[in-house]
Order: C-alpha cells, then sequence, then structure tokens
C-alpha cells in the first residue's frame, strides 16, 4: 500500500482545478476510510453477516 501522503496528492491531483478546499477535504476523508476499511480486511477485524444482523437488531 502506497503511504498515505502520496496517496492523498495523487487524489488531489485527479480532482479538476475549480475543485473547493471542502470537497478536497470530503476525498481525502473518504480516502481515510477506505484505507481504515482496507486495513481492517487484512487484519481480520471484520463482521460476518450473521454478526451484523444481530448488532443492528440490538439497536
Amino acid at each position: 500500500m502506497q503511504a498515505a501522503k502520496q496517496d492523498a496528492l495523487h487524489a488531489i491531483n485527479q480532482l479538476p482545478d475549480t475543485t473547493d478546499m471542502e470537497e478536497i477535504m470530503y476525498h481525502l476523508y473518504v480516502l481515510d476510510k477506505v484505507r481504515k476499511g482496507q486495513e481492517a480486511v487484512e487484519q481480520g477485524k471484520t463482521l460476518t453477516s450473521e454478526e451484523l444482523q444481530r448488532e443492528i437488531d440490538s439497536w
């Protein structure tokens, strides 16, 4: 996996020059969440669909 800084720079460079700061921040937020999700999967920190359903039912 690439370094976070490189991923962020790549994501920003893909945006149009007219992109405002709020949209840039949103894209970086989503990128961070995707990276954290990938790390969780690699570490086996996931729920089965049955576990998730039980959690939802407890709400």
